[in-house]
C-alpha cells in the first residue's frame, strides 16, 4: 500500500514541476505527459510497477476535473445566509439593543431596520455575485473594481483575523452553551470550554475537508435545529401572554412589570440621542454574515437563478424571526431583567419560561453556534481559495482535493490560525478591534457596484438594482464606522494598524508573484510534501474572473 500512495504521489510531484516550469496549472490527465523529458525513466517505471493503482489514477483522472464542483443547491444557499446570520447574536445582544434603544417599541423598530439594512446589502451583492460568479466575495469584486491593493488590505485582515477570530468566538460560546447544562449548579472546569472550542474547530474542518455534500447535510441540518429553536421561544413567549391574559383577576403581576407595560429605567437623566447609533451597532451585529453565500457562488448551482432566491428567502426571514423572538423576550422579562442578564437574555428568559426544563436554552445556542461555525469554516476556506488562485496568497492555499474536490490546505490553515486565537485566551477583545474593517468592506464592496457600472458598463448583468440602493447602503456604512470610531476610537485605531501591517506582506507576495520567488527550491519541496501529505493539486479549471 505504501508504495502505490508512494508512486501516485511521484506523478503529482513530476507533473507539479513541470507546471512550474511552464507557468500552467492545469495538469494533463494523460499519465504520458511525464515521458517527455531525458530524466523521467525512473518516473515511468516507478509508475509501471503498480498499474492496478495507475489504472484506477488514470480513470478518475479521465472522468472527472479537479475542481469546485457546483453542488450547492437553493436550500444550501438558505441554509447557509440563515445558519451563517443566527448564531449566538439573537441569545446575547438584545439586551445592549434594548438599553441603548431607551425603549421597547424604538428597539423593536431597530431590530426590524437592522434586517432592511442587510436586506439591501444582499440585493447589491446579488447584482455583483451574478456578474462575477466567482467566489471569493467582498474580496473579489473589490478586485475587479479597485485593484490589487485595496483588495489584498482587505482580504488579509479578514482571513488573517477577522474570520479565523470569528470561528474562535462563535466556537467557544458554543463550548460554553454546551457544557452549562451539565455544571447547573456548580463552576465549570477552568480549561473545558477552550477544549471543547478546539474540538470542534477540528471535527467541523475534517468534516469540511471529507464533503462538500456532508457540510451541508450539517449545515441544513443545525440551521432546521436552530429555527426550530426560534420559533419554540416565539411561542412561549406568546404562550406565556395568553396565559396570564387568561387569569381572572385580570392580567397578572408580572404582564404589569414586562417590558412593554413597564417604562424604561432613564436614571434620572434625559434621553440620549447618540446612543441610538450603538443600538443599531448592536443589532446590526446579530446580523453579520448575510454576505457568506457571495464567498461560495462557484460553488451554487444556476448562480443567476439560487442567488437572489435565497437572499430574498433568507433574509427576511431572519428579519421576521428576530423581531418576534425580541418580542417574546419584552413579553415575559421585565426592564431591569433585560438589563441585569444582558449577557444571558435567553437563559433569563427560559428560567420563567421553560420551568423544570430551562436546560434546553443552552441547548438551543449550542444548537445555534454549532451550526455557526460550520457555515463560517466553510466559506471562509473559499476566501483563502479565491486569494490563492490570484496569487495574493501562497499558491498552495488554492488546492483541492484529489477525490473530494474541497479545498483542504485552506480549511486547516484557517482552523490552526483559530485554534492559535484560541490559545490566547483574547478572542473577544480582537474581533472588536478590527469589527468596523468589516462593515468598512461590505461598504466598498458594494460601491464597486457603481464604480463596474461606469468602468464595464457592458458588463452580462443578470439582475440590476436601482442606483438608489448602493448609494443607501454606502451612507449607512459611513455612518456605522463614524460610530464606531466615536465609540472606541482606541480600538478602532488599532484595527487601522492590523490593517497596514498587510502592507509589507503585500509587496512581498507581488514579488513572488513575479516569479522572484521561484527560485527558493525549499518552498518547492515542500510545497511538494504538502501535495503528497494532503493529496491535492492545483484546481484544473481555468476560471476567469467575470
Amino acid at each position: 500500500m505504501f508504495s502505490s500512495l508512494t508512486t501516485t504521489h511521484r506523478i503529482y510531484s513530476y507533473r507539479y514541476k513541470i507546471m512550474k516550469q511552464r507557468k500552467n496549472y492545469n495538469i494533463s490527465g494523460d499519465p504520458q505527459v511525464a515521458i517527455k523529458s531525458g530524466n523521467s525513466s525512473k518516473e515511468e517505471n516507478e509508475s509501471q510497477k503498480s498499474p492496478a493503482v495507475m489504472e484506477k489514477f488514470i480513470e478518475a483522472r479521465e472522468t472527472d476535473t479537479v475542481e469546485l464542483k457546483r453542488s450547492l443547491t437553493l436550500i444550501n444557499g438558505i441554509a447557509i445566509i440563515v445558519g451563517s446570520i443566527i448564531g449566538s447574536g439573537i441569545f446575547l445582544t438584545p439586551a445592549g439593543v434594548y438599553e441603548n434603544a431607551q425603549s421597547t417599541w424604538g428597539a423593536i423598530v431597530v431590530w426590524a431596520l437592522a434586517g432592511v439594512f442587510s436586506l439591501i446589502g444582499a440585493i447589491c451583492f446579488a447584482e455583483l455575485g451574478t456578474c462575477i460568479t466567482r467566489s471569493g466575495g467582498d474580496y473579489a469584486y473589490i478586485l475587479e473594481a479597485f485593484g490589487e491593493f485595496p483588495a489584498f488590505l482587505t482580504l488579509w485582515v479578514t482571513i488573517i483575523i477577522i474570520r479565523p477570530v470569528t470561528a474562535a468566538v462563535v466556537a467557544l460560546t458554543f463550548a460554553e452553551y454546551a457544557i452549562r447544562p451539565f455544571f447547573l449548579d456548580a463552576a465549570t472546569p477552568q480549561h473545558a470550554p477552550q477544549l471543547l472550542a478546539t474540538i470542534c474547530l477540528c471535527l467541523l474542518t475534517a468534516i469540511n475537508c471529507s464533503s462538500v455534500k456532508l457540510a451541508m447535510k450539517i449545515q441544513d441540518l443545525f440551521t432546521a435545529g436552530k429555527l426550530i429553536a426560534l420559533v419554540t421561544i416565539i411561542l412561549a413567549g406568546f404562550v406565556y401572554l395568553f396565559l396570564g391574559l387568561a387569569e381572572v383577576d385580570g392580567p397578572s403581576q408580572t404582564l404589569e412589570r414586562n417590558s412593554f407595560a413597564a417604562p424604561f429605567d432613564f436614571k434620572g437623566e434625559d434621553f440620549n440621542y447618540p446612543k441610538l447609533s450603538l443600538s443599531v451597532y448592536n443589532g446590526l451585529f446579530a446580523y453579520a454574515g448575510w454576505n457568506y453565500l457571495n464567498f461560495v457562488t462557484a460553488e451554487l448551482i444556476d448562480p443567476y437563478r439560487n442567488l437572489p432566491r435565497a437572499i430574498w428567502i433568507g433574509l427576511p426571514l431572519v428579519t421576521i424571526i428576530y423581531v418576534m423572538a425580541n418580542i417574546a423576550y419584552f413579553i415575559v422579562l421585565s426592564p431591569a431583567e433585560m438589563i441585569l442578564y444582558s449577557n444571558s437574555v435567553a437563559v433569563a428568559f427560559g428560567s420563567k419560561t421553560f420551568g423544570s426544563v430551562q436546560w434546553l436554552i443552552p441547548v438551543f445556542v449550542a444548537l445555534s453556534t454549532f451550526g455557526g461555525v460550520n457555515g463560517t469554516l466553510f466559506s471562509s476556506a473559499r476566501l483563502f481559495f479565491a486569494g490563492a488562485e490570484d496569487g495574493q496568497l501562497p499558491k498552495v492555499l488554492s488546492f483541492i482535493h484529489v477525490r473530494n474536490f474541497t479545498p483542504v490546505p485552506a480549511l486547516l490553515f484557517q482552523c490552526f490560525i483559530s485554534i492559535l486565537y484560541l490559545a490566547t485566551g483574547e478572542v473577544r477583545a480582537l474581533i472588536n478591534q478590527v469589527s468596523f474593517v468589516l462593515w468598512a468592506s461590505t461598504g466598498i464592496a458594494v460601491a464597486s457596484l457603481i464604480r463596474l457600472r461606469h468602468t464595464k458598463p457592458d458588463l452580462p448583468r443578470p439582475i440590476r438594482v436601482h442606483i438608489s440602493l448602493p448609494i443607501i447602503y454606502i451612507f449607512c456604512t459611513i455612518f456605522i464606522v463614524a460610530c464606531s470610531i466615536y465609540a472606541d476610537y482606541v480600538n478602532t485605531g488599532i484595527g487601522c494598524l492590523l490593517t497596514l501591517t498587510g502592507v509589507p506582506v503585500y509587496f512581498f507576495m507581488l514579488w513572488m508573484k513575479k516569479g522572484q520567488g521561484d527560485t527558493c527550491s525549499c518552498w518547492d519541496r515542500m510545497v511538494i510534501s504538502i501535495q503528497k501529505l494532503l493529496n491535492v493539486i492545483p484546481q484544473e479549471k481555468a476560471e476567469v474572473l467575470l
